[in-house]
């Protein structure tokens, strides 16, 4: 009998609809975990990048992005692959304002 690989769901939940499961929707499956874990990275880091002003310091993002932001998770039977958009949101908050405070205006 072949064994059956777990799938790799994506699920995205809006922060400003907090636990409402009617606002949930899926993004898609992936083959495995390492896709997964990276197209979660890519809705947070264009939710910041969606939320983030001129001049707003990481603290400041990271609070409209837990007020506002997409916070995907994974649907998976693998209980090593996991996410938090919130951690990974907290962390990319602070490279994100960084990099834009050293870009020069155009």
């Amino acid at each position: 009998m072949a064994e059956t690989k777990p799938s790799y769901v994506v699920n995205i939940d809006d922060n400003f609809h907090y636990m409402d499961e009617a606002e949930r929707c899926v993004d898609g499956a992936y083959a495995d975990c390492a896709a997964a874990v990276a197209r979660c990275k890519q809705i947070v880091d264009d939710s910041l990048t969606g939320l983030y002003r001129a001049g707003m310091s990481a603290i400041d993002l990271i609070k409209h992005y837990k007020a506002f932001g997409d916070d995907p998770w994974i649907a998976t039977a693998d209980t090593n692959c996991t996410f938090s958009g919130w951690t990974y949101a907290e962390f990319r908050s602070h490279e994100l304002v960084r990099e834009r405070s050293e870009t020069p205006p155009s």
